[in-house]
């Protein structure tokens, strides 16, 4: 299992924590959907047991958000990858959403928004996507930061306004802030 890799990887790291980003729902700490893209036996996994360490798990693009939490008002976060990740902060409590399987046009916004959408959209049409969600996510939301991550916000050409680009490196601050 991919456990086992991780923990023959890591044999000669020094370290006491480990904070988790992963794409699907989490709640209490426990993992409680499979995800769409890595297969099934996640859910209920018992990571500390497994690592033999604390551990704190977060949905992905909540993690990136709280690395991206500037420390007040409300910012949303859209993570454009495989999928669409969502997250939003509150005042400083992470709120993960998974608002990527609500209906949008003829499918969801995940079908628009991510890695499926853009292949069979092209990037122009896929660019005007993004640009319409996020003008509806910030209607309904009312956020004070906006921050596109994930490896696809690259590909934009023109930031959304009231935007700003993530960088996935700030997943590990928001994985160090847990710990705080």
């Amino acid at each position: 299992m991919m456990v086992d890799g991780i923990i023959e990887m890591t044999k000669d790291w020094h370290y006491d924590v480990i904070s988790m980003g992963f794409p699907g729902v989490i709640k209490h700490g426990l993992i409680q959907t499979e995800p769409k893209n890595l297969g099934d036996g996640w859910v209920g996994f018992d990571f500390s047991k497994a690592f033999g360490k604390p551990v704190k798990i977060l949905n992905d693009a909540a993690m990136q958000a709280l690395g991206s939490y500037e420390g007040s008002g409300v910012l949303l976060f859209l993570g454009l990858g495989t999928g669409l990740g969502t997250a939003i902060i509150a005042e400083g409590t992470i709120l993960p959403m998974e608002l990527a399987h609500l209906s949008y046009k003829k499918g969801t916004f995940e079908d628009y928004l991510g890695l499926r959408g853009l292949n069979k959209l092209g990037p122009e049409k896929w660019e005007k996507h993004v640009h319409s969600v996020v003008e509806r996510f910030a209607d309904a939301f009312l956020p004070d930061d906006i921050v596109l991550g994930g490896g696809n916000s690259k590909l934009l050409t023109t930031i959304p306004q009231g935007c700003r680009l993530g960088n996935n490196h700030l997943a590990f601050d928001g994985g160090f802030k847990l710990w705080e």
